[in-house]
């Protein structure tokens, strides 16, 4: 793997192989932050090409101030974010709490939800159902492994606002696998 400093150099120069290498090592982290706000697959596909063009012809304003991955995630998120407000998708109102788990606590038999699924696509089938602020904070901060300051540069949140969001996508997760498992207390 070429580090960033090389791999944005080479880019910048026009070395098209490069930009290749640019995308693979990142289109894992863009569709994750396309993915979790975006359903539709043409939209979401769409959606991701149009980060790697903004990332392209952003790349000479890139300053190393932050991992690459950062500021990549940061394009990704931003643009989906756009996206889905130019077609006034809703972004939940994070004051009203009682009102999420009355919207996105299911009352499904957990035994249909898991026979076609294991665990991991149960409990992302959960995270999906969360507001789109929730999910992102808790599949980067989960799966994709940031930390609280790199959530807050790429969401543009201050860290207390990403912990406080990551605290309370945590209990909207455990109110849902507790409906569905139907159990008082977890591990």
């Amino acid at each position: 793997m070429t580090d960033d400093k090389t791999l944005v150099s080479r880019v910048l120069q026009g070395d098209m192989q490069a930009f290749r290498l640019l995308i693979r090592q990142h289109e894992r982290l863009v569709a994750h932050m396309v993915g979790r706000l975006v359903k539709n697959n043409e939209e979401r596909e769409e959606l991701c090409q149009d980060v790697f063009l903004k990332v392209y012809e952003k790349l000479s304003d890139f300053s190393f101030q932050s991992k690459l991955s950062t500021w990549v995630a940061t394009i990704a998120y931003r643009h989906a974010i756009n996206w889905m407000r130019k077609r006034k998708m809703p972004m939940t109102d994070l004051a009203e709490e009682d009102h999420f788990k009355a919207a996105f606590v299911e009352e499904e038999n957990p035994e249909s939800l898991l026979s076609d699924q294991d665990m991991n696509g149960f409990v992302m089938t959960l995270v999906d159902a969360l507001p789109p602020q929730y999910k992102t904070i808790l599949t980067l901060y989960h799966v994709d492994a940031m930390s609280y300051a790199e959530i807050g540069e790429v969401t543009g949140l201050p860290e207390g606002t990403v912990k406080s969001y990551l605290f309370r996508g945590r209990n909207l997760l455990k109110e849902k696998v507790k409906k569905c498992i139907g159990k008082e207390e977890l591990l």
